[in-house]
């Protein structure tokens, strides 16, 4: 999807369009500040210099995305939306609704699926669709199936989206970055030396910073170059699977299947504070937080129909420092005060007398709620027939001896 988070809240917004829009940090009182002195408008009449500008934030937030005229200014996704502010002052400032998104997120996904239902879902703004088997999917190359798609979800979203056709997901995945935004561009076998080969290495998905910088020290500077090393010479330099698979993406090979059904490993929520905070001094405003973390990783397990046994939380101390700590416990749970109590123990394993900025809570080691209530019933006959005075699991008992609040 283009910038979809952006183009998200240009439906609400479209008198932003054309503008300079940054998407990025919570709601703040300027945000709401806003709603309320034109509560008896409707969204799309609320004049332009109205909404809050980028020069006027101050904080530690960072850009979940931009539109298109705001990245003309070298804004992007990631970017301290401090820095930002000097990039491109004027920038309109709205703040991340997640729900939004994910409500737009279904609804496209659900046009494609009518379309072509063989599709992998990899995130709330992409998938991978198999086209093989679908009637007409060969036509032009592809072409006119992606066309279909593209005006399909624009009708029923207002929404535009860009398409990569090509043999494989690797190939795929870099073609629909061709011709954004709104665009739809095909790789064939034979177009490998002429469309892929220039472009940087970076530009494979997979080939991260430190793969890059690497082969940049050893010269390597572009696919093609990439694609004239040795197989034997990148194993020796990346080791066998990872240097293996430097030569096969460099030659445009790609084997994965689209997957359309997947398992989630883990359910994370997280929140960088506006300002660094203390366990003791910021007690309260921690207290909500951590909170409301739990109910949101809670709710998207109950949502995805998920339950877990790992639970963990992460810091981030203000050095920018990462520590995390979790727990595995015998009975899965989706139930937000459990993960609350249970984080709250992982918590106490950690140095809390350094303020930190960043808080989170992750639930892993995910099973079906079905399947987990199938075990659990199961377990719950085998224990009728035990010994009553059987010693209960160590975790379990640990975790019922601790009382009181941590926040």
């Amino acid at each position: 999807m283009d910038a979809f988070y952006a183009s998200v809240e240009l439906l609400r917004y479209p008198q932003l369009k054309g503008l300079p829009v940054v998407i990025g940090g919570a709601r703040r009182r300027a945000d709401d500040a806003l709603l309320q002195a034109h509560a008896g408008l409707p969204l799309s009449e609320i004049p332009v210099a109205a909404f809050p500008r980028l020069k006027d934030y101050t904080g530690r937030g960072v850009i979940t995305t931009a539109t298109y005229a705001a990245r003309a200014f070298g804004v992007g996704s990631a970017m301290g939306l401090m820095k930002a502010a000097r990039l491109c002052p004027e920038a309109i400032l709205l703040p991340v609704d997640f729900d939004e998104y994910r409500r737009y997120s279904r609804r496209f996904k659900q046009v494609i699926t009518d379309i072509a239902p063989v599709l992998e879902d990899r995130g709330v703004d992409e998938v991978y669709i198999d086209f093989t088997d679908v009637p007409g999917g060969q036509r032009e190359g592809g072409r006119v199936l992606a066309r279909l798609i593209q005006k399909s979800i624009f009708d029923a979203t207002g929404l535009t989206c860009s398409i990569g056709v090509a043999p494989n997901k690797l190939l795929a995945k870099m073609a629909s970055e061709f011709r954004k935004p709104n665009g739809i561009a095909i790789v064939q076998p034979e177009d490998l030396q002429t469309l892929i080969w220039p472009l940087p290495c970076r530009k494979i998905n997979g080939v991260g910073p430190k793969t890059a910088a690497r082969l940049a020290a050893l010269g390597i500077e572009t696919i093609g170059q990439l694609a004239a090393c040795e197989r034997d010479w990148l194993v020796e330099q990346f080791g066998a699977s990872h240097g293996a698979w430097l030569f096969d993406a460099a030659w445009g090979r790609d084997d994965r299947p689209v997957v359309t059904e997947s398992e989630p490993v883990s359910i994370s929520r997280e929140t960088t504070f506006e300002r660094d905070l203390h366990a003791v001094r910021d007690r309260a405003e921690l207290g909500a937080i951590f909170t409301r973390l739990c109910e949101q990783v809670a709710l998207d397990l109950q949502r995805k129909g998920y339950v877990g046994r790992t639970i963990g939380v992460k810091l981030r101390y203000a050095d920018f420092k990462r520590v995390t700590r979790e727990v595995t416990v015998e009975q899965a749970t989706a139930d937000a005060a459990q993960i609350r109590r249970i984080a709250g123990l992982c918590l106490k394993r950690l140095d809390l007398s350094r303020r930190f900025r960043l808080l989170g809570v992750r639930v892993g080691s995910l099973q079906p709620l079905a399947a987990a209530s199938a075990a659990a019933a199961t377990a719950t006959d085998d224990k009728k027939s035990l010994d009553p005075s059987a010693k209960r699991s160590p975790i379990a008992t640990t975790i019922e001896a601790i009382s009181g609040e941590l926040f």
